[in-house]
């Protein structure tokens, strides 16, 4: 695994960091820039004094520059940033699944990703999938099939089983339910989640 992800931070960094795998609580900066669209990204970000870095992303098809922290994570940016609290922050370290986002077409933990490392990447949110009042497939699948109990991890759930249909959109039972084993249910829902997916892939 390539082990220096930003200018200056690398993830053995972060991990000695952090300790036990808890983040501190970040004074965070409450100003974001919208990036002109034509806006080329940058291979690294830019470095601001102070440990920070201003980085250009595209969250849900829409181009930001962001000022972050190099402690911040991108669970974190989304959420106290962006405003993006579909995210959820379950566990904090990487082990839950709530915090799912797809990252260049592969689901990741936000929680385990630094800020800074995002620079340049396209990530899609549970806000993205929805275009206006109509429900992506796999959200009206987990509606109809009962996927949500309490709904703390459904957006991880939706999001984890969406990069599932992005790579592959007519995956098996078993191919779904791997896709999902990085998920944690609380309420034991497995089997309804698993069939939202799979019904999904078929109204596709």
């Amino acid at each position: 695994m390539e082990e220096k992800k930003g200018k200056g931070v690398s993830r053995r960094d972060f991990l000695r960091r952090v300790g036990a795998g808890s983040v501190g609580a970040a004074v965070i900066s409450k100003g974001f820039l919208d990036a002109p669209a034509t806006e080329a990204y940058p291979t690294e970000a830019v470095q601001s004094p102070k440990g920070r870095s201003v980085v250009s992303l595209k969250v849900n098809g829409k181009p930001y520059r962001v000022e972050v922290q190099h402690r911040q994570t991108l669970a974190e940016v989304l959420r106290d940033e962006l405003g993006l609290t579909g995210t959820r922050i379950g566990c904090d370290r990487g082990e839950c699944g709530a915090c799912t986002v797809v990252i260049d077409g592969r689901n990741m933990y936000s929680c385990s990703q630094l800020a800074v490392w995002m620079n340049g990447k396209d990530i899609l949110t549970i806000e993205g999938l929805a275009k206006g009042d109509k429900l992506d497939p796999i959200q009206q699948a987990f509606i109809e099939h009962d996927g949500p109990q309490c709904g703390f991890c459904t957006s991880g759930q939706i999001m984890s089983g969406k990069a599932l249909l992005m790579r592959n959109p007519n995956p098996t039972e078993a191919q779904a339910r791997r896709a999902l084993s990085g998920n944690l249910c609380r309420c034991g829902n497995y089997n309804r989640e698993v069939e939202a997916v799979m019904a999904a892939a078929k109204a596709r």
